[in-house]
């Protein structure tokens, strides 16, 4: 068997190649409309969708594990943490001018530079390694989470104290309005 026969060949996709570049665009058209959009609320909506896809990238690329823990984490965790803080602290539903910054290019300008990084990293480590679709999974439960839990677990816990910062923060902030909402009927009165 030669080398072009047992590797399908870039003009050859596959159903499941052709779907995980469908799943591809919109999950990035998604994470595009999260960072664009001027209202908060559709913005974690818009980022619900987005790694949501990328779950279905990880069933695509057979990794059930991490697509289920993608969803758990991320999409039903990180989300909804995001949703409360953002109604702990009363951020505008509607349209609110105060969450464009006026940076538009030189944010464009980085993300620009930074996705052109990450493709060419990835594209220059992974450029003879095949993966097998329709052959075994290639990674057991158990070997993904020894690997998560013995190489990974200090990044995982600090995403987890600068989520629970964010609450608490919120927390903090809806109670001083509150605290100042209140305070200012008095001292008005008291002013009379």
């Amino acid at each position: 068997m030669t080398l072009a026969a047992a590797h399908p060949g870039f003009l050859s996709p596959t159903g499941v190649e052709i779907a995980f570049l469908l799943v591809g665009i919109a999950t990035s058209g998604a994470a595009l409309l999260t960072v664009t959009t001027r209202q908060l609320v559709h913005a974690a909506l818009w980022l619900v969708v987005a790694l949501g896809g990328l779950a279905v990238e990880y069933l695509l690329l057979t990794a059930e594990f991490i697509a289920w823990v993608q969803v758990l984490i991320y999409v039903g965790s990180v989300v909804v943490l995001l949703l409360f803080g953002l109604m702990l602290t009363k951020a505008p539903i509607g349209r609110s001018a105060d969450a464009d910054s006026g940076n538009r290019w030189a944010a464009l300008a980085v993300a620009l530079a930074a996705a052109g990084t990450l493709v060419w990293v990835v594209a220059d480590a992974f450029r003879t390694t095949w993966i097998d679709l329709d052959g075994a999974a290639a990674g057991t439960t158990r070997a993904t989470g020894e690997s998560l839990f013995q190489n990974w677990v200090l990044p995982f816990e600090a995403l987890s104290v600068l989520l629970l910062a964010a609450l608490v923060g919120a927390i903090v902030l809806s109670r001083k309005a509150k605290a100042d909402a209140a305070a200012g009927p008095a001292a008005e009165e008291g002013t009379r």
